[in-house]
């Protein structure tokens, strides 16, 4: 019967049965080890969820600084434990909302963020100094962060104790999301640029969060999701230590952003890998000392692209598992996505039932009470082996070509994603990949629910402060500022500290942008056939 063998969700081989001659030479403490101990395959935590649960992080952003603002205070009051901000297109782009290519997008799919006035708005009457953040932002994550640092500074909250989590992932933007402004070695540098300043001014910061999210959403397998991101974290330590940091300084600020998909042991089998290959890493090849820059940490989120327009209520019961398999693998934080996600942003009501489905979870379900319950399992061990292996094989080839720079510039994880991709479309065309609503399983399409609509009024709400902004602001000292941070981005100067003083004086994320893209120059991407 062992011999036996079907396939999973993606496509993978598994046999029917599982038995200890399937691990091979397994040895519990070098490839296992309790809870909290090294190479954390349990987990890093000694107790799990028994002391702390993970963070209830909603994702949210729409519309208006103010629009945002209102829903934060919703998600709050009904339980929410940290924050987490979706910004719109024209922001990822570093455009102001005056700007041509802005023009319908304002608002859209986040919120609109252009000056620290506006950033003022997004969090007013939320005490940043008390709750956690986290900011979706690539390209003008330092803009961005800066704004959020000079809020803190108005509201008296010291920047020592700020706690929360900046994207700032740009290499997964060439590999997948392609929310790119400069080319990669420049962006790279900003990246490196916040690690020492936080290294130095705000240590409890999350500098980075290495995002294999927006990989597994381009369309990668669970082996590519986990391989790339986690190559993507060594070319950031990497190019960390090469701009003179020690790398027990920053790395124990690295965390990381993972997919939870549809197929439940595969995803366990993905986290349970990614700690032990990270710790590994950090340990063997960076010489790392401190058990935090052993320690992979992550949030997660359940799979949008699994989401579907068809009978959108089934979302419900698929978000519900791949948070439960977000948990059982020891995710750090959590967001859930709403079952109107297919077809617009989610409403108060749905974002709140997909708040609730992680308080089901946390409190109905028991799965809390014990450590990594399925460790131990033939089958979940073998699996785990098998990513992990297929994982190494990729870092291995990417390091070969020089690292994860040259394998974008080369097309390599481009041309990875797309070929996979195109593997799981064939198998949902020909129903070798079932999914429910869509290829089988289909009823008449039921009444439309209600989804949320952004108008084009945001878009105007927010062009209009923007020019009251630039008529009362000192344009003198915007201007001195740009030439500042333009100067700085010439030399080797680090630029979080021009940022700031641009964004006291007002100066837009388009304007900081441009400063940078006049020096830098805009990234253009070679096709991949």
């Amino acid at each position: 019967m062992s011999g036996v063998t079907v396939s999973t969700l993606p496509g993978r081989r598994v046999r029917v049965l599982y038995t200890p001659e399937d691990l091979g030479t397994l040895d519990y403490e070098r490839d296992l080890g309790d809870p909290g101990e090294f190479p954390y395959t349990r987990g890093i935590h000694p107790a799990g969820y028994r002391g702390k649960l993970w963070t209830m992080r909603q994702f949210a952003g729409f519309g208006t600084p103010e629009d945002t603002n209102q829903r934060y205070r919703q998600l709050l009051q009904a339980g929410g434990t940290g924050l987490s901000v979706a910004f719109d297109l024209p922001t990822l782009m570093g455009r102001d909302p005056d700007h041509a290519l802005s023009l319908g997008e304002v608002g859209k799919c986040g919120v609109s963020v252009a000056s620290l006035a506006d950033m003022e708005t997004l969090f007013d009457g939320i005490d940043l100094g008390a709750i956690t953040t986290s900011m979706t932002i690539n390209s003008p994550a330092a803009m961005i962060f800066a704004m959020y640092l000079v809020v803190a500074e108005q509201q008296g909250a010291s920047w020592r104790t700020l706690s929360g989590t900046l994207q700032n992932d740009i290499l997964k933007e060439f590999i997948a999301q392609k929310e790119f402004i400069f080319p990669p070695r420049p962006s790279m540098r900003l990246v490196t640029d916040i690690f020492a300043f936080c290294a130095r001014e705000v240590p409890k910061w999350n500098t980075i969060s290495v995002s294999g999210y927006h990989i597994r959403e381009a369309g990668s397998s669970a082996a590519q999701e986990l391989a790339f991101t986690l190559r993507d974290g060594i070319e950031y330590v990497q190019y960390g230590i090469d701009a003179g940091l020690a790398v027990d300084d920053f790395a124990p600020r690295i965390s990381f952003f993972f997919n939870s998909h549809s197929d439940f042991f595969e995803e366990l089998a993905k986290f349970r890998a990614a700690r032990r290959i990270w710790a590994r890493v950090m340990r063997d090849r960076f010489g790392a000392r401190h058990p935090r820059s052993w320690q992979l940490r992550f949030h997660a989120q359940t799979a949008g692209v699994s989401l579907t327009a068809q009978q959108p209520y089934n979302n419900v019961v698929r978000t519900a598992l791949q948070a439960l398999a977000a948990v059982l693998g020891g995710t750090q934080s959590l967001h859930t996505n709403s079952l109107d996600e297919a077809l617009a942003l989610p409403t108060a009501e749905a974002a709140t039932l997909a708040l609730r489905t992680q308080q089901v979870i946390a409190y109905e379900t028991g799965v809390t009470d014990v450590v990594d319950p399925f460790g131990g399992s033939y089958y979940l061990e073998t699996l785990t082996n098998e990513i992990e292996a297929e994982a190494l094989a990729y870092i291995g080839t990417i390091d070969r070509m020089g690292g994860m720079v040259e394998a974008i510039e080369r097309g390599y994880p481009q041309k990875e994603i797309a070929d996979s991709a195109y593997r799981t479309q064939q198998a949902i065309e020909t129903r070798e990949q079932v999914i429910v609503g869509v290829n089988d399983f289909v009823s008449p399409e039921a009444e439309p629910i209600r989804i949320l609509y952004v108008d084009e009024s945001a878009g105007q709400q927010q062009l209009a402060k923007l020019e009251a902004l630039k008529r009362r602001r000192d344009g003198v000292r915007v201007g001195r500022a740009l030439e500042a941070l333009a100067a700085g981005a010439r030399g080797a100067a680090n630029t979080m500290p021009l940022l700031l003083e641009a964004v006291r004086a007002y100066a837009t994320v388009g304007e900081m942008c441009d400063a940078l893209r006049q020096v830098w120059g805009e990234y253009e991407e070679t096709p991949i056939m």
